[in-house]
């Protein structure tokens, strides 16, 4: 996709940018749109969540966004780089200097202590400091005596917390959450959202959450409303 000066001053400013983005499947019916004609901005620094109902298309956005999944349409340029010209491995590394991920599920390495898997980040980069980094973020998290104990043995709340340390130990240019309370009762989610809002303004790292919580997606910057593969609102 040809983009001219302005389109490239818009580009480095955003932290995100998408054109003309669409997804498209084929199923038992035929061909399903899931995505059609995304355009949006993500500026840097900002904190945007991703509302709809379910089925509306959001996990798909943000999948599309990170460059985990492969748009029909449409390009996506993430901290000023054009996602789909580049190969699946440069993708992959693209992603691994600039994005952190926090899931639902929270998808921890179960045979991984809390320590080892918020040090694994680090140590994929060949970080030399990784254990006194990923415990002084599990400190920070609230799990000073937790750094030994596996995720079997955590409850839900502190395996998120695990999560978001890991997530936020290699400081991240963008952070994506993808229902990140869903898992959750509420007394716990709104402690881990108070958290995760907390490390991401002392980061400055932009945060792109997918969320059906209105409650959630109101303490954000702005709010990307999705319906039927649209935006719409």
């Amino acid at each position: 996709m040809n983009i001219n000066t302005t389109e490239h001053d818009l580009i480095d400013r955003h932290a995100i940018v998408a054109k003309r983005l669409g997804k498209r499947v084929l199923d038992s019916t035929g061909e399903l749109t899931i995505l059609h004609d995304i355009d949006l901005q993500i500026p840097r620094g900002e904190t945007v969540a991703i509302v709809g109902a379910s089925g509306s298309g959001k996990s798909t956005l943000l999948s599309l966004l990170a460059g985990l999944d492969t748009p029909t349409d449409g390009e996506v340029w993430l901290c000023g780089r054009s996602l789909y010209a580049m190969t699946e491995d440069e993708r992959a590394a693209h992603r691994a200097q600039h994005l952190g991920f926090v899931f639902q599920s929270f998808q921890l390495i179960g045979h991984l202590t809390a320590l080892e898997n918020v040090m694994l980040p680090l140590e994929l980069r060949g970080d030399k400091q990784a254990k006194a980094k990923a415990e002084a973020m599990l400190i920070h998290v609230g799990l000073a005596q937790r750094l030994g104990h596996k995720p079997a043995l955590l409850s839900g709340g502190e395996q998120q917390r695990v999560a978001l340390a890991r997530a936020f130990v290699v400081r991240p240019d963008i952070l994506m959450a993808d229902e990140p309370t869903g898992s959750l009762d509420h007394a716990t989610g709104q402690n881990i959202m108070d958290l995760m809002f907390k490390l991401n303004a002392e980061a400055g790292t932009t945060l792109v959450l997918v969320t059906h919580d209105l409650g959630i997606a109101e303490r954000c910057h702005a709010r990307i409303q999705i319906s039927a593969g649209r935006l719409s609102g």
